[in-house]
């Protein structure tokens, strides 16, 4: 169980909180880089840590992240022309580069000293990966851009989507660091004895931590097979990574070694927007278009499972998530298609922000116990004045995760020495 002030302190992100504070030192996704494809295209809002921005790529191909609201009268600049490198407001023609520098006062005499005075909130920004990524906090205390290993791998290596999940960032990233409910929620061949997961659905949890966050091991036992293990990486505050080497039933269709994860982005205390990211294991492991629709298709986000133009899943409260009960008798452990639909059919129902000092946690909890205790730490560091675990890229660009069937008797450092070094 988690104290309801211990539960308000990790799930409130605005402005001036304490997990919104420390979300501010981190690098984060604010959109993916194809939302903002064209010079001087339309721009797009981004809500983010409860703040409303605009983001728009400027004449030059930089992307700027700026408040959504012009400083003269509020008018919302989303309807504004992006052009000549500035979002120029339709109200009155007021206009602000990607610095948020006033660049043009037509509304005003020509030798108005307003133009030098007038700025507008702009959040400095970098492409890594696929995605827009944004600093929000100090600028003494801004690191180095981000430099995970999927955000160097060619794009022909490398997948990243994004979807809309109607909850607190926490529900997500508890689910993405609980190995226990894959034998359970994602059991989607019930009786499939080649899936590693079922034959053995209590795994021995350990946690181990490191400058970056921790990284942690499950352990199934497989008889006579040996061991399946499996290391996990969780990147402060809110990035999961986990490996998809070994064939496992859950996704034995699906043959391109590879690993992936999850950055659960607050939008604010109730929504949530998840970037999806897979990269192939090494550089003869191209993922192809057609394989990553197969696989997106999988999780239940393919291009089909989206409204159209969102980032809204079709899947939801309104329509039970399209669960089929007769399927769930026979086939499925939830009669629920798409192994994220069923983490989202959980996690959403439970409510926007849960009471987590109701909960009763085991074993199976060990590495959700241990995140929770890491982030209310650097909630503290942060307001101690003190800069926070994980900040610096330099100690996560190498971090990547493994999996595989360790025979009985060894152990699984020896097994899997130079597999958890990054390859790109």
């Amino acid at each position: 169980m988690l104290r309801q002030e211990d539960n308000e302190r990790l799930t409130r992100v605005g402005p001036g909180t304490p997990a919104g504070e420390l979300f501010r030192r981190y690098w984060q996704p604010a959109l993916l880089s194809s939302e903002v494809a064209a010079p001087d295209g339309a721009p797009v809002r981004v809500r983010l840590l409860g703040e409303d921005l605009l983001a728009f790529r400027d004449s030059d191909g930089r992307v700027g992240l700026v408040d959504a609201y012009c400083p003269h009268r509020l008018a919302p600049l989303f309807y504004g022309r992006n052009e000549e490198c500035g979002i120029r407001c339709v109200y009155h023609g007021w206009k602000f580069n990607a610095d948020g520098d006033c660049t043009d006062l037509p509304s005003e005499p020509v030798d108005s000293p307003m133009k030098a005075k007038v700025k507008i909130k702009a959040y400095p920004t970098s492409e890594r990966g696929g995605v827009v990524w944004t600093y929000m906090g100090p600028v003494d205390e801004m690191p180095g851009p981000p430099n995970f290993e999927w955000t160097r791998a060619p794009e022909t290596h490398r997948a990243v989507s994004k979807s809309h999940q109607a909850c607190n960032y926490l529900q997500g990233l508890e689910g993405g660091l609980d190995t226990a409910h894959v034998s359970f929620l994602h059991n989607n061949k019930m009786g499939d004895k080649n899936n590693l997961f079922t034959r053995d659905s209590a795994p021995k949890i350990d946690v181990f931590e490191t400058d970056y966050g921790y990284h942690y091991v499950s352990d199934r036992d497989l008889g006579e097979d040996g061991r399946f293990v499996r290391v996990y990486q969780y990147i402060l505050p809110f990035q999961q990574m986990r490996p998809n080497i070994t064939a496992t039933g859950l996704t034995s269709n699906f043959v391109v070694p590879r690993y992936d994860g999850h950055i659960w982005v607050p939008i604010d205390d109730e929504h949530t927007f998840v970037y999806n990211w897979m990269v192939g294991y090494d550089q003869d492991c191209a993922l192809d278009p057609e394989y990553v629709e197969k696989l997106e298709t999988g999780y239940g986000r393919g291009k089909d499972d989206y409204e159209p133009g969102t980032f809204y899943l079709k899947a939801n409260p309104s329509n039970n998530y399209f669960i089929d009960r007769e399927d769930q008798k026979t086939k499925t452990f939830t009669g629920i298609k798409g192994i994220n639909t069923q983490d989202l059919a959980l996690q959403e129902e439970m409510g926007p922000i849960i009471d987590r000092s109701l909960e009763y946690l085991g074993t199976s909890d060990t590495a959700i116990i241990a995140m929770r205790k890491m982030l209310l730490d650097a909630t503290h560091a942060v307001e101690r004045g003190e800069r926070p675990r994980g900040t610096d890229p330099e100690i996560h660009g190498a971090v990547r995760p493994h999996d595989g069937v360790v025979p009985k008797d060894m152990d699984w450092r020896e097994a899997f020495a130079g597999e958890l070094a990054a390859k790109f």
